[in-house]
């Protein structure tokens, strides 16, 4: 049943953009359909003829980050800067999903850094953070790997990043604490040892 709805589906994602090849999609809304299946629904009811093809296209697009690079998403795009003030990127939205549960958690990061010689177009800073995003993740991970990856293209003097964001696992399982909202911090390099830095960081966002 899944290759036949398959065949009647482009294997798209909602921006037009191929997200895997039909075999990939096929295996994994196969196994989709044995989890309807398995939780007590029928996957041939008129609702769900369609699901395993279209949640396998929409875990593939939310799993994207696995085929990216961060050499791809800079392409070049680092630039000679004189400046050393602090630059900050805030509010960047992301979507991600908990590795534990596999249930989505989303919010927002905002990052700063202080340049030596070098800054990145801004959009590429809010494709990094997809980039990661876009896995299955903890959010301290995300916010360190953000932070650590900054450095590595930039070599700045140092990057700062806060993260606050819900986590479904929290919301609709377990302790089902609706209101619950968690905040990491992560930085490196002068971030690390001048605190004013640091308050001058948490003060602008």
């Amino acid at each position: 049943m899944v290759k036949d709805t398959l065949d009647k589906m482009d294997i798209e994602n909602s921006a037009g953009n191929s997200v895997a090849d039909d075999s990939v999609v096929e295996q994994i809304a196969a196994h989709y359909e044995a989890i309807i299946r398995l939780i007590g629904e029928d996957p041939t009811r008129e609702g769900l003829v369609k699901t395993p093809v279209r949640a396998a296209k929409a875990l593939l697009f939310a799993a994207g980050g696995y085929r990216k690079s961060t050499s791809e998403i800079v392409n070049g795009a680092v630039f000679t800067h004189e400046g050393s003030r602090m630059i900050i990127v805030r509010d960047i939205e992301f979507y991600s999903f908990c590795e534990h549960h596999i249930l989505p958690f989303f919010g927002i990061i905002s990052i700063g850094y202080i340049p030596d010689g070098k800054i990145i177009g801004l959009s590429k800073v809010a494709r990094i953070v997809d980039m990661f995003a876009r896995r299955l993740q903890v959010q301290e991970r995300l916010t360190e790997q953000v932070c650590a990856e900054l450095q590595k293209i930039l070599s700045a003097k140092g990057v700062i990043a806060r993260c606050t964001a819900e986590h479904l696992c929290m919301k609709m399982r377990g302790v089902e604490k609706q209101q619950s909202v968690t905040t990491t911090l992560d930085y490196n390099g002068i971030f690390a040892t001048d605190p004013t830095l640091r308050h001058e960081f948490l003060s602008s966002i």
